[in-house]
């Protein structure tokens, strides 16, 4: 059968994450963006591992059940900080486990290292190499995939902190790797320039810290499989059952390009180059992002055998671009998302499949004329650079007066 999942995600432990996340918040955004089935978020934590195990109930073939038949899988983010050949490395890394007895059993032996109960994405001062050997101690069906591979900051790519290889970092363990998450910055073209990688099926999931439907789903993977955990391994380690994913414009990433927040500096790689890595206002390093280190790290000029993706900037962002409103949980972004929604179905939907005619019924033609552009990768990003989203820009016969639009209705 034919499913979306979403395997990275944060419950409200995490830091920098919202307070208010629930797996009932969860599952019901997951249900309105159009995905199947979410990864459990954090389930090392102590107190959202009671809530998954109140909440959900575990099936024989390690998938967990909400009291409406939607389905997790168990999953966490690690953060390792470590020293590998003389260089400080801060990598993340995806977990994603059989069930509920081999969580217990990591949980166990990290706590023999650390802790557990401070954040829901743990640090752990053990490199990925030994990692490896420690997951694999306690069952081979544990799953770990470098997360947002290509972000400056905490990846296994990363301009800061990160190699520049898959083998760099796991050596000889390196076989027992089989998927690299692309992250919200890179898309399956850029990773496809890197002929080391072929050998690495790319999956894509979205990192939300919250559950909002612009943050959940933003990227996700596709699969033509049985949604059980031995189908969604054997497709993430062979490709076979993997149809693909569903990517966010890389543009709209926070580090896609380099630059300065502080210093609202914002460059491409070229310009970078010229200035030698430095900022030209504050004569510190810049922040390399991901567009420089696919150039660093390419011996394609084109890339090869890219696999399936779809690529789209989530709805709220469109409809608050079009309508010019700043803030994407305000109330008139949500009447017109809601509007839409229900009259066709769910996000995935409206932004890959809705024919123009249908979406015209019930929204401002402007609006889907935007949603249409976003679909056919045709739509103008200011990229993001250092910690700030990349940004849609509209003309002004795109835009539209929110007051005007007659399909809108009250606010």
């Amino acid at each position: 059968m034919d499913f979306i999942g979403d395997f990275h995600i944060h419950g409200p432990y995490a830091q920098a994450c919202s307070r208010n996340t629930t797996l009932e918040k969860l599952e019901a955004g997951a249900k309105i963006k159009g995905l199947d089935i979410l990864g459990t978020g954090d389930c090392l934590h102590p107190k959202w591992f009671d809530q998954i195990t109140k909440t959900l109930t575990e099936d024989e073939k390690g998938i967990v059940w909400s009291k409406t038949k939607f389905p997790f899988l168990w999953q966490t983010e690690i953060s390792l900080m470590y020293t590998h050949n003389g260089k400080g490395r801060r990598i993340h890394h995806v977990l994603l486990f059989p069930n509920k007895e081999i969580v217990i059993q990591v949980r166990d032996m990290l706590l023999k290292r650390g802790r557990l109960d401070y954040d829901g994405r743990p640090i752990f001062g053990i490199n990925s190499i030994e990692f490896v050997d420690m997951m694999r101690s306690v069952s081979p069906d544990i799953e770990i995939i470098p997360a947002h591979a290509w972000t400056s900051w905490m990846a296994i790519f990363g301009s800061k902190s990160g190699f520049n290889s898959v083998e760099e970092c796991f050596e000889d363990r390196a076989k027992y790797i089989h998927a690299i998450e692309t992250g919200i910055s890179s898309d399956p073209p850029m990773n496809r320039r890197v002929s080391s990688l072929d050998k690495y099926n790319l999956v894509s999931f979205s990192d939300p810290h919250s559950s909002h439907p612009w943050r959940l789903g933003r990227e996700a993977t596709m699969f033509d499989a049985e949604i059980s955990y031995k189908a969604i391994l054997n497709a993430i380690r062979t490709g076979k059952g993997l149809k693909g994913t569903i990517e966010a414009n890389p543009e709209y990433g926070k580090y896609h390009i380099d630059g300065h927040r502080a210093c609202n500096v914002a460059l491409d790689p070229a310009e970078t180059k010229k200035l030698k890595g430095i900022c030209p206002v504050c004569k510190n390093p810049l922040t390399i992002g991901v567009a420089y280190r696919i150039e660093e790290l390419a011996d394609r000029k084109e890339p090869k055998n890219v696999p399936q993706y779809e690529e789209v900037i989530p709805l709220t962002e469109l409809i608050a671009a079009v309508y010019q409103i700043k803030q994407l949980d305000g109330k008139k972004v949500w009447e017109v998302y809601n509007n839409l929604i229900k009259n066709h179905k769910n996000e995935y939907n409206i932004l890959l499949n809705a024919p123009f005619e249908d979406l015209k019924k019930t929204v401002d033609e402007k609006l889907v004329d935007v949603i249409l552009l976003n679909r056919e990768h045709k739509l103008n990003i200011k990229p993001g650079y250092d910690g700030v989203y990349g940004e849609i820009v509209l003309t002004k016969e795109q835009s539209a007066k929110v007051t005007k639009q007659k399909y809108l209705g009250e606010f």
